[in-house]
């Protein structure tokens, strides 16, 4: 089959398509071709060895596919059958295996390019508003890159769950997209960021700011977040935070920080398939919209994370597999 190969960790050069063995499912794995592949930061942090990965190694982790042979002890899962998954390493190919616990069905109305993007990106936007934080309706929270793929599942989420939604983005059609998702209000970002966040919360601040950037919007989020709020840092875009002092959060109103990953939320299977399925049902009867923004063959993996890089990419970024 054809997969995207990384020898070394480094720059998106890295990312070299190659031809490597057809896998084979073992005791409770299905073998799945790949209609579409999910690319997200966390893929660029592996490459670039941010987070150290055991070389050579083939990047990826989510996708959509269709299962075409099933391992012994399998018994949730048929040949034939649609699913989507979200932590399967090894999906930037034509072909991967998937533990049979974490392939989940994808319903008929639901196109591969958008459930292969989807669990991912939803079932952080799920942890994040229940999980991590527990922001309650009518509370103001604040989202940070709105029309980032996270961002616009998180604001439909949120504004589902009754809450107040106010995103910052980088240009105008950015701007349009976190409307349509239905963000309250859209600012830009800046040194004033923080006062006219206040300013639109009588004084008070966030809830929760919700920041994914990094060390860009870091010190922003912290002076937005309202006395006793919670900042959840799931995500460094721009860069990682450096070390701060943590006293600093008694002077900013006995704020809390929380630096959390997804795994940690859906290590559970049962966990896992109550969040996996509140998303994808979102999806299937529209209430959570995911938009594919860009699309790439395969081959062309080092672009898109060029492109996801340069932050110049809105909604998700999918590959898609050639199949011969």
């Amino acid at each position: 089959m054809h997969a995207i190969t990384v020898s070394q960790h480094g720059g998106p050069e890295e990312l070299r398509p190659m031809s490597v063995p057809d896998p084979e499912p073992g005791p409770g794995e299905v073998l799945v071709r790949v209609a579409a592949s999910g690319v997200n930061f966390i893929d660029t942090y592996q490459r670039s060895g941010a987070y150290s990965m055991k070389l050579p190694y083939v990047p990826g982790s989510e996708g959509a596919g269709e299962v075409i042979a099933i391992g012994d002890e399998v018994t949730s899962v048929a040949v034939g059958q649609r699913v989507a998954w979200c932590d399967a390493p090894g999906s930037y190919a034509e072909l991967v295996l998937v533990r049979a616990t974490r392939a989940v069905p994808v319903p008929d109305g639901v196109d591969d390019q958008v459930a292969a993007s989807a669990l991912l990106q939803g079932l952080t936007a799920h942890y994040l508003l229940d999980g991590s934080a527990h922001p309650q309706p009518d509370q103001t929270i604040l989202v940070h890159a709105g029309a980032g793929g996270v961002g616009l599942v998180l604001t439909q989420m949120a504004k589902a769950k009754g809450l107040r939604v106010i995103t910052t983005v980088s240009s105008d059609a950015k701007e349009a997209l976190s409307r349509e998702a239905g963000a309250d209000e859209v600012l830009r970002y800046g040194d004033d960021l923080a006062e006219r966040v206040r300013g639109l919360t009588e004084g008070r601040g966030v809830a929760v700011s919700y920041d994914g950037v990094g060390a860009d919007t870091f010190e922003q989020s912290l002076a937005a977040t309202a006395v006793r709020g919670v900042v959840v840092l799931f995500g460094a875009a721009s860069g990682p935070v450096p070390p701060f002092d943590l006293q600093r959060l008694n002077a900013a109103g006995s704020l809390s920080v929380t630096r959390p990953k997804l795994g940690d939320f859906i290590a559970d299977d049962a966990e896992f398939t109550w969040r996996a399925g509140e998303v994808i049902d979102g999806i299937a009867n529209g209430t959570v919209k995911v938009l594919v923004g860009h699309t790439y063959p395969l081959a062309e993996a080092a672009q898109a994370h060029r492109d996801l890089a340069a932050r110049t990419t809105t909604g998700s970024v999918v590959l898609l597999p050639a199949h011969g």
